[in-house]
């Protein structure tokens, strides 16, 4: 179970602060992300209001809305470039201001000619404008004149004047994308006034913050500090100045500062770090050495999960607010939850990224893993059962768990079978592979949640007709998930071939030269997980390139490690036999590949598990599955058939 030892009622992250004169009722943050809710014209739709809507329903003090563009742009983001667009901000701004929380709007401006572009977009021309934009992303920095420069600060201070005008609270500069490009040693290579010394890079950001402060004078001004770390990121300062230029923007008169890491990198896990990438709490020493340099309330984020690591970091005076990303998804509820004394039910990130910057690179919205109303705040939210039933559940994995957990919360009768002694299913062999340890919270929360509603548990017992007809169910919710697929490959009875599964789970030991057939999302890990336990291995895949559905955040790492391990790939070739010592394959060509072994793994997908319910059908019990069972396919998938399948009961 996730355990808190704080005492709630004296956490200070829950304590109000005063900020530029204004109090903002606790010290918790949704610090800016982009979540692809809004319009396509830059309004902010209803999903997207409903969104930040249950963040401050949830007790989140201040929420800032990310990316918000002050020009016609092409990325999905809010925009708030015409006076038309006033309105949706404004009904957002009443919807979180009824629930006490302050409302922010990160302006940026984007790194290449929105003119040009724009122009090329309305021609047609769609080869040159992605030329154009390749071209801008590495050089519009250095190419943009002074001229061009002083109407981009004019455009962002309009923007600034309207979100005022809709009643936003705070204006957060968004010192990474242009800004940040200007104050970079890496990215600026200019000679003129805004190249060069940290005062000339710097030079934008500080006019900006200046006219902003004349333009909305008793708006909050925020600024996101982006700081290149001497092992990541690009565009904002380098580590070493952050604190001098901290203290010239305190001058310029910011009110906050929210230090972050820089960006510009290609890879967003330096700025959104998946699990095991980075440690928890990651930016807090950076932040705390900018905290000692001004005066003014100064937040930061980075892998934040529960109220004691926020705690921490605020009561060894690193920051003066936190901000808490991806684990507002998993649980809006957060502070609410810490305030009640009631930590313990927190739903926690698993910092996975399969939903959220997943999703978002992938030009969808954000949608949680382990949070299935996260982006559906509209129209899933668990409704009260009009009749109680005895409901059934078959499977206590992901999906039986929280098909139980939402049957038992909307008020019915739940009983769980699950054939194994523990709750969790193939959640534990998922946590077996490098940096995936993160996982277990999510079975320790599921578990807890179950506890928490009441179910009944049947725990090593296998569910039959029988024992599931003598509960007298008024429904069955079948999760039994999936099974390992065998591929009928020559010479894969051989005693010295196992599954990928039973392997991770420890069932069997595998040492020395290790083929693994297969480079999806279980064989890269399984590779990757053996290679860290001194096994030479090698990967075969059939596609030509390995693990296309692994997260493009998580997938950097692994390759990494492969490096690092020898793990040797073939890539396009397809496994003709498995003989004594040598796995035979051949590619599309018709070329040959011996690979010796010692063990050879099998990962070659998964098949849904048949549980036969006719019997229970034709005495008129509703049966529905889901999970695996129904489709394999992922952690998301299995939670959200699970929660709908329960919630309409």
């Amino acid at each position: 179970m996730n355990n808190t030892t704080t005492k709630i009622s004296t956490m200070k992250i829950l304590q109000p602060i005063t900020i530029g004169g204004v109090i903002f009722k606790n010290r918790t943050m949704f610090p800016p992300l982009t979540t692809g809710y809004e319009d396509k014209d830059g309004n902010i739709s209803s999903q997207s209001r409903a969104f930040y809507t249950r963040l401050a329903e949830g007790g989140t003090g201040y929420i800032v809305l990310g990316d918000v563009a002050p020009v016609r742009s092409f990325a999905p983001t809010p925009k708030l470039f015409d006076d038309s667009q006033i309105d949706s901000f404004r009904l957002l701004a009443d919807n979180v201001h009824a629930y006490g929380a302050k409302l922010g709007v990160q302006i940026f401006y984007p790194e290449y000619d929105v003119n040009v572009l724009n122009a090329l977009f309305a021609a047609g021309e769609m080869q040159k404008l992605r030329t154009q934009l390749n071209h801008d992303m590495q050089h519009f920095v250095n190419e943009v004149s002074e001229d061009a420069l002083m109407d981009i600060i004019d455009k962002m201070c309009a923007c600034a004047v309207r979100a005022q005008k809709a009643g936003i609270d705070v204006i957060q500069v968004h010192g990474d994308r242009l800004v940040g490009a200007l104050c970079s040693t890496q990215m600026n290579t200019r000679t003129d006034k805004f190249g060069g010394s940290l005062k000339n890079r710097t030079r934008f950001a500080l006019m900006l913050v200046h006219a902003l402060k004349k333009v909305v004078p008793d708006m909050i001004i925020d600024y996101k500090l982006s700081v290149v770390t001497p092992e990541r990121g690009k565009g904002g300062v380098d580590e070493i100045d952050a604190p001098e230029f901290a203290q010239w923007l305190e001058a310029a008169g910011v009110d906050m500062l929210h230090v972050g890491q820089a960006n510009h990198t290609g890879n967003m896990a330096d700025t959104i770090p998946p699990m095991g990438v980075q440690p928890y709490c990651f930016f807090a020493d950076i932040t705390g050495a900018v905290k000692q340099a001004v005066s003014i309330p100064v937040s930061t984020s980075g892998r934040i999960i529960n109220p004691d690591m926020g705690e921490g970091i605020l009561q060894n005076g690193k920051a003066d607010m936190i901000g808490i990303g991806r684990a507002l998804l998993a649980d809006p509820d957060w502070a609410n939850k810490a305030g009640a004394d009631k930590a313990t039910d927190i739903v926690r990130c698993i910092c996975c990224n399969e939903g959220c910057v997943d999703n978002v690179l992938n030009r969808s919205f954000i949608a949680c893993v382990v949070n299935p109303e996260n982006g559906f705040e509209e129209t899933r939210f668990i409704t009260p059962a009009q009749m109680k039933k005895n409901v059934v559940v078959v499977g206590g994995g992901p999906a039986g768990m929280e098909a139980a957990r939402v049957a038992a919360k909307k008020g019915h009768n739940v009983t769980l079978f699950e054939t194994a002694t523990e709750l969790g299913g193939q959640l534990h062999i998922a946590a077996v592979p490098p940096r995936k340890n993160e996982i277990r919270r999510a079975i320790e929360d599921l578990v807890h949640a179950v506890h928490t509603q009441g179910v009944t548990l049947k725990l090593g017992q296998t569910a039959n007709i029988q024992s599931i007809l003598a509960l007298e169910p008024d429904a069955v919710i079948v999760a039994v998930g999936a099974s390992s697929f065998i591929p009928p490959i020559p010479g894969i009875d051989r005693k010295n071939v196992y599954d990928a599964w039973q392997v991770l789970a420890g069932k069997y030991k595998v040492s020395g030269r290790v083929a693994v057939i297969g480079g999806g999302v279980v064989g890269c890990e399984t590779a990757e997980y053996l290679a860290t336990q001194g096994c030479k291995v090698s990967i075969i895949e059939m596609r030509d390139q390995i693990g296309g559905d692994i997260s493009v955040t998580v997938l950097p790492s692994m390759l990494e490690n492969y490096k690092a391990y020898g793990v040797e790939q073939y890539t396009g070739y397809m496994v003709t036999s498995i003989n004594n010592g040598e796995v035979n394959c051949k590619d599309k060509n018709g070329s040959i590949a011996q690979i010796p072994y010692d063990y050879v793994v099998i990962a070659s997908g998964a098949r849904p598990v048949v549980f036969d319910t006719e019997a229970l059908s034709v005495k008129g019990i509703e049966v529905v599955q889901v999970g695996d069972c129904c489709e394999v396919a992922d952690i998301s998938y299995a939670t959200k058939t699970a929660y709908d399948a329960a919630n309409a009961l």
